[in-house]
């Protein structure tokens, strides 16, 4: 299972193709793989026994829109819930599928029905779409499939991606308000030095007198961003795009971002609860699988949304793997909170290790939760503040020489 979770990370590098060909009986196949180039997947494909015909690059998503995480957590739910009544698998995509509005949805799940209906177990079929699937799905599917108890585990995977994406939303709340606050702030504050600024200039031109020096200094910051804001937001844009470009290739970088997230005010403590509740979910879920610590503990570190408990979590799997606790080795870290220790400390000892991270987890998204909402709270009277001060301010600096002007007649 860990070979396989290595090759699913590996070709989420590939290039995704749709292919259509024929299959040893020559019955017309059609399918969606990643491969490193054409001739990779049309040797991949030979060795499966497919006559390739038809091979094209596909973007990475599907036709129709792109296939969001909460889609799969719906389709999920909804196969569980069909298998859990009886109802068989290829019958169970016909339902989920023809029901789904998305059409990219539609699609991919057909397209899974098809790769089953031709002799594919579901995991195998999974593993072909690791853009949509990633590997601790997967490796749940495949350990429900060799227990006999796939709707019990589609069950459990269902849950998992529900809570997950519940806390990525809450988390995304907490990163985009302060945000928000400054992109409004920067607005405003362009809109008046551009267009508003310039007409009190004129009318001051007209006094034949010195102006105070603060409403100079904002004059002289109009005429500013009027003679350099293109060059400014260019080069804003550029660093922003630069930024993400390498956010997005450098691991490095993301850790040292990540490192710095955790160490912010307010925000700091929502990313240390998030990460807590996503390994205590992950944990919880892969256990109650009948998945093995030391091979949990890799699909664990992914699942953590942050390099710097991904690679705590990964010190903990060698430290478990040559036979330390699982409780000595999270507190090793210095990451995790005594709480979370004790309470995985008991479920070790009463061997119910998944039901206590499985609390652990609730716990700090009730935590996440209240913490988002606290903070937003708090930032509703800081944006008034902040655009209080901007506006004011500007306000305060045109109306003082026609105050001045005021006292002198």
């Amino acid at each position: 299972m860990a070979q396989s979770s290595t090759a699913i990370r590996s070709a989420q590098r590939d290039t995704p193709f749709l292919w259509e060909g024929k299959d040893k009986r020559g019955k017309v196949v059609k399918g969606r793989s990643l491969a490193k180039d054409e001739l990779a997947l049309r040797a991949e494909l030979r060795r499966q026994g497919v006559a390739p015909s038809r091979i094209r690059k596909q973007s990475g998503r599907v036709a129709g829109g792109k296939v969001k995480p909460e889609d799969i957590a719906v389709f999920s739910r909804q196969l569980a819930t069909m298998l859990a009544a009886g109802i068989p698998l290829v019958q169970s995509f016909d339902i989920v599928g023809a029901g789904h509005e998305k059409p990219s949805m539609q699609k991919l799940i057909l397209d899974i029905k098809a790769d089953v209906e031709g002799g594919m177990s579901l995991h195998e079929a999974l593993a072909k779409r690791p853009l949509y699937f990633d590997d601790l799905y997967v490796n749940l599917v495949e350990a429900g499939e060799q227990a006999g108890a796939l709707e019990s585990l589609l069950d459990k995977v269902a849950t998992y991606k529900e809570k997950t994406e519940a806390l990525k939303k809450k988390v995304k709340k907490a990163l985009f308000y302060p945000a928000a606050v400054l992109v409004v702030a920067v607005v405003v504050t362009i809109i008046l030095l551009i267009f508003v600024i310039p007409q009190f200039e004129s009318l001051f031109a007209g006094f034949g007198a010195d102006l105070p020096a603060f409403t100079q200094m904002i004059i002289n910051l109009s005429k500013f961003v009027q003679k350099f804001g293109i060059f400014i937001g260019l080069v804003v844009g550029g660093a922003g795009y630069a930024f993400m470009y390498f956010k997005k290739r450098s691991r490095k970088m993301r850790e040292t971002l990540d490192r710095m997230t955790l160490k912010f005010p307010i925000i700091g403590p929502i990313m240390h609860k998030a990460a807590i509740a996503r390994f205590a979910r992950t944990l919880s879920t892969m256990f109650a699988a009948g998945v093995p610590l030391v091979e949990a503990m890799e699909s664990v570190a992914g699942a953590t949304g942050n390099i710097v408990y991904e690679n705590a979590t990964l010190a903990m799997r060698d430290e478990v793997a040559t036979g330390t606790r699982l409780q000595r080795a999270m507190e090793n870290t210095g990451l995790f909170p005594n709480m979370v220790v004790q309470m995985i400390a008991v479920g070790e000892e009463a061997g119910a290790l998944d039901e206590m991270s499985g609390k652990v987890a609730t716990f700090y998204e009730a935590e996440v939760d209240n913490a988002v909402d606290s903070m937003s709270s708090l930032l509703e009277p800081l944006i008034m503040a902040i655009l209080g001060v901007l506006v004011g301010g500007m306000v305060i600096a045109m109306y003082l020489p026609i105050f001045k002007l005021g006292q002198v007649v």
